[in-house]
This record gives structure tokens, sequence and C-alpha cells, in this order.
């Protein structure tokens, strides 16, 4: 009897054997691919720049966003809101990932306007000094270690700037000056504003005369701590009176430090007689460089360079220096006019 109960048992075996390989058709344990994702994007009509996203699909586990400008994140939910910090047309793609690592994507197309507010703004329609508030000054030489080997001396003389008939003047001034052949002014709103993205524009008639060099750039706020080029730098508009009617975009960070900078330029009709809109476009995607609403250069901006921090605006109008150039010893006056200065986001 033990005999044919040994037996028995021993047919049983491979029958049992044979389940346990056939355990692999389980489908807990196989690798399964998320199905049917739907992304759902509701844009808020106050045009603030939210949007509520809703992502669903079977058999994910979490949900990679890329919201289509530079910025990424990982919603086990599926649903998130984001904050679009400037208007545009943006793709955004869903990726639903499953336990097992497997994928599924899908992109929507979102539409985001943003009413736009002044943000900071200086008009210039009161005479005299310029407002202390929003304006503080660079003084001396670039001996003090942000020069580009530049003639003038920097004051904060009315000589050398004053605001009068709704304009600001930077003047430069041909004089002998504390071992200087030149005075001039350099305006900034470091520790008084900064910001980070939105538009800048400031309107402005640029100077004549062989070696002027007047500039509206930006800098950022840690520049005292990381030092140039590490802040970053946003050279809006730079201009040369050797260089007639032509406008110079340019960005400096690390690896383009002096003249590998990076940017383009636009020759425009006028610069030195006529008003023209300088501007800047900053979003976390993109910088643009533009004048009288002409975009002459775009820079591909990312989480990797530092123009994602607030910056400050600089005023100034040099001399000479490493981009000025040669100097016409007949220029003894030159002037800049400012008629505003507006951030907007």
């Amino acid at each position: 009897m033990k005999y044919l109960q040994l037996s028995f048992l021993m047919l049983l075996l491979p029958l049992f054997s044979n389940c346990k390989k056939g355990g692999g058709n389980d489908p807990g344990s196989a690798a399964i691919t998320p199905t049917n994702l739907v992304v759902a994007a509701v844009v808020a009509t106050d045009n603030s720049g939210n949007v509520a996203f809703t992502a669903s699909a079977n058999n994910a586990a979490t949900y990679d966003y890329d919201f289509g400008n530079g910025n990424y994140q990982t919603v086990p939910s599926g649903v998130v809101n984001y904050k679009y910090p400037v208007s545009g047309t943006y793709t955004v793609t869903v990726v639903a990932k499953s336990k097992g690592g497997q994928t599924l994507s899908k992109s929507v197309e979102v539409v985001v306007t943003i009413s736009t507010a002044v943000l900071w703004s200086d008009e210039f329609n009161t005479d005299g000094a310029p407002d202390a508030a929003k304006w503080g000054y660079d003084l001396g030489t670039g001996d003090n270690g942000w020069g580009n080997s530049e003639l003038e001396y920097y004051t904060s003389r009315a000589d050398n700037v004053y605001i009068s008939n709704g304009t600001l003047k930077i003047v430069l001034k041909k004089e002998s000056y504390s071992g200087s052949a030149y005075t001039s002014a350099r305006l900034l709103s470091r520790g008084k504003f900064s910001f980070k993205y939105g538009k800048l524009e400031i309107r402005a008639k640029l100077t004549s005369g062989g070696g002027t060099w007047p500039a509206l750039w930006l800098l950022g706020d840690n520049f005292s701590t990381a030092g140039w080029p590490a802040c970053g730098e946003i050279d809006m508009m730079e201009y040369k009176g050797n260089d007639v009617n032509k406008i110079f975009g340019t960005l400096h960070y690390p690896g383009h430090s002096g003249g590998g900078g990076v940017g383009s330029s636009l020759v425009i009709a006028n610069a030195a007689t006529e008003f023209h809109r300088y501007a800047l476009d900053w979003s976390p995607a993109s910088i643009k460089i533009m004048v009288d609403d002409v975009v002459f250069y775009t820079f591909a901006n990312s989480s990797s360079t530092p123009f994602n921090q607030n910056f400050f605006v600089i005023l100034n109008l040099a001399m000479g220096g490493t981009f000025g150039g040669a100097v016409d010893p007949g220029v003894s006056n030159a002037v800049m006019e400012i008629d505003y200065v507006r951030v907007t986001q």
C-alpha cells in the first residue's frame, strides 16, 4: 500500500512542477505598460497664468510633467497646478510611468494669457536729481573693480545727471576731475529694486561722437558674493559712437565673459537723434532683446544659467575703453536722454 501511495505522489510531482513554471504568466509579475492616458488642462480665466492639469492612465504609478518652458515636475497623483510666469503657447508633455518603468506619453497645447502690470517704473517727470528711493550711483573710476579701461570719472553731481522737461539726462563732460579726463554718471537700482522675469522697457535717445559708450543693462543681485561673470550680466543695449546706429545686445555668464559674450546686433535709424524703445523680454525659457518691438537676439534660458534670479538695472554713459574704442578729442559734451524705465510682469 505504501508503494502505491508513493507511486501516486511521484505521478503528481511533475504536475506541481509544471504549475510552478507556469507561474510566470501571472499578470502581477509581468511588466505592464500604462494605457489610456488622458491629459486635461484648465486655464484660469483671471489671466493669472494658473493652469490646472489632470492626468490619468491605467497601470500608471507616477506622471512626469514637462510644462513646455524648461520646467519639470513628477506628480504621483497626476493632478497639479502650475503658474506660468509669462503669456505664451506651451506644449505640455506628460509621461505616465508604471511601477516597472514602462511609459506612455501624451502632449497637449495650452494658451496662456497673463495680464501685465507695471511692477516698477520711473517716468522722470520731476525736475532735479533722480529719485533717491529708486536710484543709487557707482562713483569713481574703473579702478573700483567694475571698469573696462574707460576714461571717465563717475559722479552724482547735477553737472552729470539731472531730470528736466520729462527726461533723465546723463551727461558726459570733457574736464579734468580727480585724475580723469572726463566725467559722467552711472545710476543703478541695486539695493532699491530688482526683479526676476518680465519685461524691461527703456525709451532713450543715445549719443554721438567717437568713443561715447551709452549702456542700458542688468546685473545679478548676487554680484557682491558670486562675483562676475557668475552673477550674470544682461546688456540690453550697448552703443558706441564709433559705430553709428548699430545696437548691441549681449549676455555674459561663466564661459562667456569679456569678448566671449553671446548676442547679436541691429542697425536702426537715428539712434543718436531720436528716441527708441529698447526692451528685454525675460522668462525661464528665453531672453529676448529688442528695439521698437523688433527682436534681434533670443537666448535659450535654462536652469544651468545664472539668469533665473533677481537682477538690478544700470544706466550709464562711458567714454572709450574696451568697447567704446578710439576717442574723438573734439567731443567735449555728450548726453544720453531717457524718457522712462518700466518693468512689467
